[in-house]
């Protein structure tokens, strides 16, 4: 009964996510894309619908959610628009997730009702221009001055810089290369000395904004810490679990989006008398796509499960993330063979499945380096 009643819900939030991606969405994707335009307002409405405060308990205003949720919320938004659907992903795992993860009460209380309801939008700072994955040797540098920490340094590459209300910042606070030696800091827009620097020109993912953070003299006063001093990095790490299983279920929505567009493409398109779905080299492709998406589906519909179940899921979650990325990108550039010329061209939506899914084997940790992960974690067994 249980199991029946977690899938109704599921179904229901499906549908919601669904109707709310082909109103407010559908209609504006490419002008946006075009255009390089963040939709702020839209975002605003999301959080009305839940959408932004997904994992969030419902006592700071969130939808009190689990991941299952969550992934079928990413994938819906994803199949219509891969930026928006990232951007979603984003702003719930990342920021604001870690607010829920390690903030205190009094943290929770400020941020998380402001995060869930879409009225502040959230960024997250680990990258900087020399050091993606390998954050140990961040330049952010904070030192502390009385009951104030200095920030000084760049973060880049990431989705909000400019736009968001509030960013969730990893700084060194000790030793290059110490695990111990990062520090999370909540730090709001407006805070002197915090400025956003340039916004990036995207190949995909155009609709999602990509800038980066400076900061300059920033002084952060000491209650800004998230959990200890010198747990920041360890924090990460933890938080990418979580935003590994949101990018898997982004690359779902790609690939599924593109899939679902190439068997529609398929049976109306007719060549030599019949569709084109009739000849085994297309119906062959087709077949391929969907036994591929049916098996990046249930790796990162387990990844959740694992972390619903308060289960480690490291390993887990990066192989979904790994493989349901690779899957969007070959997927989506079935479709555009699928659809021949009309493929490469800006009037058939799969053009842009095909730019913006390639981010998905890039952001939160690259496709080798998720390699890196799995082998460290299955060589412990």
């Amino acid at each position: 009964m249980q199991e029946t009643a977690v899938l109704s819900n599921i179904q229901l939030i499906r549908e919601s996510a669904r109707a709310f991606a082909e109103t407010h969405i559908r209609p504006n994707v490419m002008l946006w894309d075009e255009d390089q335009i963040f939709p702020v307002e839209l975002f605003h409405q999301m959080g009305q619908h839940g959408f932004l405060g997904v994992l969030v308990p419902e006592k700071y205003l969130g939808s009190g959610l689990g991941y299952q949720e969550y992934i079928t919320i990413i994938e819906e938004i994803a199949k219509v628009c891969g930026s928006i659907g990232l951007s979603v992903a984003a702003h719930n795992s990342l920021c604001t997730n870690h607010i829920l993860a390690f903030g205190n009460e009094a943290q929770k209380e400020k941020y998380l009702p402001l995060l869930a309801t879409g009225e502040w939008i959230g960024a997250w700072g680990l990258t900087e221009p020399n050091t993606g994955s390998d954050a140990m040797r961040m330049q952010c540098v904070a030192t502390q001055d009385g009951d104030h920490w200095v920030l000084n340094g760049t973060k880049s590459w990431i989705t909000h810089g400019k736009s968001g209300n509030v960013a969730v910042v990893i700084a060194r606070t000790g030793d290059l290369l110490d695990s111990h030696g990062m520090t999370a800091f909540i730090v709001e827009r407006g805070t002197q000395g915090f400025n956003a620097g340039k916004k990036e020109n995207k190949l995909g993912m155009r609709a999602s904004e990509t800038a980066e953070m400076i900061f300059d003299n920033c002084r952060i006063h000491e209650s800004q810490v998230l959990g200890n001093v010198g747990d920041g990095f360890i924090q990460s790490m933890k938080i990418l679990d979580g935003g590994r299983i949101s990018i898997a279920a982004l690359s779902l929505g790609i690939a599924k989006g593109a899939y679902e567009a190439s068997v529609k493409y398929a049976k109306e398109r007719h060549q030599f008398g019949q569709p084109i779905a009739n000849f085994q080299g297309i119906s062959f492709k087709l077949a391929d796509m969907a036994t591929t998406i049916e098996a990046a589906t249930l790796m990162t519909r387990n990844a959740g499960f694992l972390k619903d179940a308060g289960k480690k899921c490291t390993r887990e979650s990066a192989m979904a993330k790994y493989y349901a990325s690779e899957v969007a990108v070959a997927v989506s550039n079935d479709a555009v063979q699928i659809f021949g010329g009309y493929g490469y061209t800006k009037d058939f939506p799969v053009e842009k499945f095909y730019r913006d899914s390639k981010l998905c084997t890039i952001g939160e940790g690259t496709s080798e380096i998720q390699k890196l992960v799995i082998a460290r974690e299955s060589l412990k067994d």
